[in-house]
């Protein structure tokens, strides 16, 4: 849930609108950057959020009605690049982890108010916007050195430990953005596919959904050692056909155009298996994506 806020006009999760009250939350017309402006809510109407209030039964802080003077930013271009900024903050765990939000609502003021001479730009990365804001962040984590890496690897026989496909990446069970642990227990093997499909989901959760798929993870298993000696296959013929037009001087002949389309049954078998290989992918990721979704959907309280 999104609201805009009545005093600079930004539009941001209802996260920022959201107050610890006595009994119930408490919702506010402005967010809490232009509160920490020590702008009065009270001073403010805003009945998108003033209905959404009183549908909750959560207490709305604010005016009735409000003079209109203008949003503090007043470039709606400008208003959109705060809101990109705000939200891939709001969105990124070891940005929360290392960067205060009373920090971060400072340096968003001293832009809006040109004390800082830079604003968000939507053309470069999360981390270069930070810099230009003057927030300092660490992305680089994972810190395990070659050696590490190199044991890992021949622990595990260069086999992922999620769905036995070969692999090379070294995962960190407990994602490192959460644990910042980079000791060998934490760490196993894993496909690159894996290793990008689990990204930040918790250990046990991954697990749990994986073992409920250990049929579809010896599928994969099957057509990846499939398509390996197909396309070993494959590569052989088309050298020895390569050898053949060398050693008889042409390119067409009965016996040379048997071989292509013998290759060419073998090319229309592997782009098949290919298909079915990638469709089964894309499911058992959408079956990881559902999965991490609902589980944060659970772990969440109330709906703002």
């Amino acid at each position: 849930m999104k609201f805009q806020c009545s005093s600079c006009g930004l539009r941001m999760d209802s996260l920022h609108f959201k107050q610890e009250g006595l009994m119930n939350p408490k919702l506010t017309s402005i967010c809490d950057i232009c509160i920490t402006r020590n702008l009065n809510p009270e001073d403010y109407a805003n009945d998108a959020v003033a209905t959404f209030a009183q549908s909750l039964l959560y207490t709305f802080v604010g005016a009735k009605k409000q003079d209109q003077s203008g949003f503090i930013v007043k470039n709606k271009k400008e208003r959109k690049k705060y809101e990109a900024f705000l939200q891939d903050y709001d969105g990124n765990e070891i940005a929360r982890q290392q960067i205060k939000r009373s920090d971060l609502n400072l340096a968003v003021i001293k832009s809006e108010d040109g004390k800082l001479n830079y604003v968000p730009n939507q053309g470069v990365t999360f981390e270069q916007n930070l810099k230009g804001m003057g927030l300092e962040i660490n992305f680089q984590l994972n810190e395990v050195d070659f050696i590490d890496r190199e044991r890992i690897r021949a622990k595990y026989k260069y086999r992922c430990q999620y769905c036995g496909r070969r692999g090379h990446s070294v995962d960190h069970k407990d994602p490192v953005s959460l644990s910042h642990n980079n000791s060998l227990d934490n760490l196993t093997l894993a496909c690159a596919e894996c290793n990008r499909i689990k990204s930040d989901i918790p250990y046990k959760l991954f697990i749990q959904l994986n073992d409920q798929i250990s049929e579809i993870n010896k599928k994969l298993v099957k057509y990846e050692d499939a398509l390996g000696t197909l396309r070993e296959e494959f590569e052989h013929r088309r050298r020895y056909l390569a050898a053949q037009v060398h050693l008889k001087g042409v390119i067409n002949d009965s016996e040379l155009n048997a071989i292509r389309k013998q290759n060419k049954q073998l090319q229309d078998a592997i782009d098949s298996l290919e298909s079915d290989y990638d469709n089964l992918r894309q499911t058992r990721k959408t079956y990881f994506d559902t999965g991490w979704k609902l589980a944060r959907i659970k772990a969440k309280k109330d709906i703002v």
